[in-house]
Formats: C-alpha cells, structure tokens, sequence
C-alpha cells in the first residue's frame, strides 16, 4: 500500500516537472519570437499567398475553400490546408499582419511543445528531450519558417507531423481502430498543409527502431523479421504520401516552377544536393550569413564548390559509417543521423523547384533528427559519471541561451520588405549574376521607390537589368524611376527597351504613352496607350490615361467611356471619378 502511493507521488512529481518543462518551454520561445508579431508582410510570396490573393482575401468562404482544394498549381504547390489557415487569418485579423504572424507563432509553440511531449512519453527522459525540443524551437534556422507569412505551411505541416507521431505512439499504447485512424487522419491533415511531409512513414519506421524498441536493435539479424509487419501497417500512410507526391509533382509542373534538366544538368543537382547536406549541418552549429534566399551559383561548379562537394560527401560518409556502427549500442544516433538524411530528400533539389541552391526552411523538420542525436546522445556519452552531467546541463543551457540570442536577431530580418532584400544582398555579394538575383534587386528597387527613395531604387533596376538583359521588368521600373527623378530622356529609352524584349509588355507601352503625352506627342501617346489596350482590355491605367488625352481633343464621348470603363473594372479609381465629374459637368 505504502510503495503504491509512493509510486502515484513520484508520477505526480514527474508530471508537474514535465507540465512545468514544457511550459518554460512555450514561454521562453514566445519571448524570443515575440517582435514577429509587429513585423509587416513582405513582398516575398507573402502578396501571392495573401496580399494580393483575392481568394484568401474574401475569407473563408465556400468558393475559397472548393478553390484551396481544386487550385493544383497555384503558387506551384497544392496545399488546401495552408490556404485554408491564410483564410481564416484573414477572417480573424483582416490584413493585419502581425495576427497572421501570430498564427505562425503559435503553431511553432504547439509544435515544440507536441515534439518534446512526444520525446518525453516515448523515452521517459525529460532533460534530453527538453534539449531536443529546444534546440527546435530556439534554433536561428527556423527563424525563416516562423516570421514568414508565406511558409505557414511549414509550421502547419509540422504540427501535425508532431501530432501524428503522438496519435500514433496512442494508437501502439491502446490499439484500436478508432485511434489508427485518427493516426492516418492527422496525416493526411500534415500532407495537405505541405507536402513535404511525405516522408513521416519512414519517420515513423525510425521512431519504431528507437526509442519505441519494435525493431530490437540487440537481437541481430532476426530483429528484422519484425521490419515487413511494421510496414504493412502504414501502407495506407504510404499510399496517402505517394498520392500526395504525385499531385505535388503535378501542381508544380503547372505552375512552371520545375526547372528542366537541361538547364541544370543531374551532375549538378547531384552535387548541390550532396553540398547543401553538408552546409546544412555547417549551419547548425555555426548559424551565421542565414539568408531568405541562396541562389544557384553562376560557378557552382567551379573547383571551388566541388571541393566542397568532396568533404561534404566524405563527411556524409564517415557521419553515416559511425551511425551503422554504433547503432546496436546507441540507436538513438542511428535514428537521428538517418531521420535528417531521409527527411531532407524531397528538397535536396535533386528535383529542382525553383532557384535557389537550398534554403533555411527547408530544415525545419530534418534537423529534429540531429537535434534528437543532440540531446540524447550527448546524455549517453555523460551518464556515468554526475561530473559529466553537470557539465552537460551547463553547456546545453548556454548553448540554448546563446541560441535564443541569435534567433532574436535573425527575426529582424523579417521586419520589412527593403531589410528582407538588403539581407539577401548582404550575405550573397558575389552572386549578381546568378539566377534569380535580378528579381531580389527589382523587389528591393520597388520597395525603395515606395519609401521614396528614387534614387537607390534606380541603382537596384539598373543591377537587375544588368544581371539579366531579358528582364523587361528591369528596364520598365528603370524608367518608371528615370521618370521620377525627372530624367525623361532616359526613362524613354528605358521604356522602348521593355517593349524591345517584351512587345507584349502592356505596362510599357501605357507608362511610354504617358511620357510622350507628356512631352507634346499626342499621336504617339495615343498609339501606345492603344496598344497597351489591345494587349490587355481590362488596363484600367491606360483606359484612364486614354480618356485624359482624348478629353484634351474634345472628343468627350470617348473619353467618358474611357474612364467609365475605368471606374467598372476598378469601382476605387478616385482619378477616373474625379475626371469623370469634371468631364459631366461641362458637357
């Protein structure tokens, strides 16, 4: 009786302690994360995903959410779940940014809290799976996927990764259909919020090594006769991952974000994928020169990169051998090492989607597996001796310290659009010419120009323009500054160059129209503005600016249908109704 109650007192000790743990937790990474929530949106996806989304805009309506379903495609991804959160963000705060980071937040607080919860109920070993999830919630490579609106789906999908792995340790607890199926459910939920979470069975089959011991790693050869049970039991989770891979193959293909493989050969994917393996790990223990993006190098494959191909591969290989090797004695390495190599493929960029050569919130889930080799490794290689572990404790507290520190700052990173684009430069001054980089100058360059600051955006158009000379973008917001600051000659040139590599550049053509009407050359003027209405009838702008010439010939019947026509495909147009009032009222 008396060891009974004895018992029930030190399982009521341990759960306050584990309670209180995974509180501190939530608390210290809320205040490290906290600034988030006043950071603005930045026009890095985040205007393709809300601000310029009218989809999302309208809210959670039953036309958005039959869209986030059926938009295949859209935004080269197909992830109805992610859109569905942007929708009700929108119903919650509007167009409030700091509500939607909050969002954002708070799902990377149920995560941390679910992963050390997880750690906790499957190991028995509090301090190691506190480490573990700290070093999830406080690292500055995660920064990316928290404080940016548009990779919510990062931080959904790894909720529910998280909250799969807890129904399914439930489901092994107290087998029983209902809770196997609230496991496959969850899953479905993580695959429809980012696809990457195809790779959570194989997860699944680590965690069923170690800790859950359902593969002995002590009985030899015979443990793996358990190995094909354990995968009959998830082939409905397989099933629903290779759906999901098929249909996220498909929307990217759409969506025209699948690079082709003669413009970056398979030997150069191959040796980016083995090279951001080994600067992934380079990051985690050294997480400075963090960027929101690292483009495809121009010499990536000078001898340089290829070095570095070499001792990241060698790397990789010994990494690998040491995990075989000690596997029977500490499978949680093994565990570990192989989670991060298994969960990085989908995004190792041996399918290459987009330009970038790999990217900080691609780590967001891979690194759990070093951060689990992290925290229990480094408590087997101290529990002998109580030295060891105070000197263990110490140093993970300081290093998680030092982590939050670093993180802190990394989030400022986020603040704004011209901070966002001034960071990539900053860390990236050498690759002016790679691809990609001609559109962080044109976004910095618009940015700028919205603050005002005419001058240093003309400087960003012309470094866009250079690095890529069939940007029309480029040379259009060159003169769109040129006009600006008053150098219309130049702007001209600029214009007419746009038109040159793009005739069907509608913007141009208007924006070339208003400079020439400007300067005198009615007929001219009139012929571009045209044009750019025979490109693109639904110009509000140049319907607009049409009317203004037309009005200045008498010719007051056009010009009236001109700015109505403004006015009906934009109801807001205060100029089309002001010309248009002044117009009535002199008839």
């Amino acid at each position: 009786m008396r060891n009974s109650a004895l018992r029930r007192a030190v399982a009521n000790r341990g759960l306050r302690a584990t309670l209180l743990t995974a509180l501190l937790l939530a608390v210290a990474t809320a205040a490290v994360y906290l600034p988030v929530t006043g950071y603005q949106f930045v026009e890095y996806d985040d205007n393709q995903y809300v601000t310029a989304n009218p989809r999302v805009q309208a809210g959670l309506t039953p036309g958005g959410v039959a869209w986030a379903f059926t938009s295949i495609g859209y935004a080269s991804n197909w992830h109805p779940l992610a859109w569905l959160s942007h929708m009700l963000d929108v119903e919650l705060f509007g167009l409030s940014a700091g509500g939607h980071h909050l969002t954002s937040l708070l799902l990377h607080l149920a995560s941390t809290v679910l992963l050390f919860l997880f750690l906790v109920r499957s190991t028995g070993a509090r301090g190691p799976s506190a480490f573990a999830a700290a070093l999830f919630a406080l690292h500055p490579l995660h920064v990316e996927s928290v404080a940016w609106v548009a990779e919510r789906k990062d931080v959904l999908a790894a909720f529910f990764w998280f909250l799969t792995m807890a129904a399914w340790l439930g489901w092994l607890r107290r087998p029983g259909p209902g809770r196997y199926l609230l496991a496959v459910f969850v899953f479905a939920l993580a695959l429809l919020s980012k696809p990457m979470a195809v790779t959570l069975p194989f997860a699944l089959l680590l965690i069923d090594w170690w800790p859950l011991g359902r593969l002995p790693a002590r009985a030899g050869a015979g443990s793996l006769a358990a190995l094909p049970r354990l995968v009959v039991e998830k082939v409905p989770l397989f099933a629903l991952a290779a759906a999901s891979g098929w249909l996220t193959w498909l929307a990217q293909r759409r969506g025209g974000s699948v690079v082709e493989i003669e413009l970056i050969p398979f030997g150069q994917r191959a040796v980016n994928a083995v090279v951001s393996y080994g600067r992934y790990v380079q990051k985690m223990f050294w997480p400075t020169g963090l960027a929101p993006f690292y483009p495809y190098p121009a010499h990536s494959w000078s001898q340089m990169i290829q070095g570095e191909a070499v001792l990241s591969g060698l790397a990789i290989a010994t990494a690998t051998a040491a995990a075989i090797a000690t596997a029977r004695r500490i499978p949680c390495l093994a565990v570990g090492w192989f989670w991060y190599l298994g969960t990085l493929v989908p995004v190792i960029g041996l399918v290459q989607v987009g330009m970038q050569s790999h990217a900080d919130r691609y780590t967001y889930i891979p690194l759990v597996g070093l951060f689990i080799l992290a925290g229990f490794g480094s408590a087997r290689l101290a529990r002998s001796r109580p030295a060891a572990r105070f000197v263990a404790g110490a140093a993970a507290i300081l290093l998680t310290a030092a982590l939050a520190v670093a993180t802190r700052v990394q989030t400022g990173v986020w603040r704004d659009s011209v901070t966002l684009f001034e960071r990539i430069l900053r860390v990236n001054p050498d690759d002016e010419r790679a691809p990609g980089f001609a559109s962080v100058h044109l976004n910095l360059g618009a940015n700028l120009m919205e603050r005002g600051r005419t001058a240093e955006a003309a400087e960003q158009f012309l470094l866009a323009a250079r690095g890529r000379p069939d940007f029309w973008k480029a040379r259009y917001n060159l003169g769109n500054a040129y006009g600006a600051l008053g150098r219309t000659r130049e702007a001209e040139v600029e214009y007419r160059a746009a038109i040159r590599i793009d005739a069907a550049a509608a913007p141009a053509w208007n924006n070339l129209g208003a400079l020439l009407h400007t300067e005198g050359s009615v007929a001219e003027a009139a012929a571009a503005y045209t044009e750019a209405l025979r490109l693109n009838p639904g110009f509000a702008e140049a319907h607009f600016n049409l009317g203004l010439l037309l009005a200045g010939q008498g010719r007051v019947g056009q010009a009236e249908a001109h700015y109505r026509e403004a006015l009906r495909l934009h109801p807001d147009y205060p100029d089309a109704r002001r010309e248009l009032e002044r117009l009535l009222r002199t008839r």
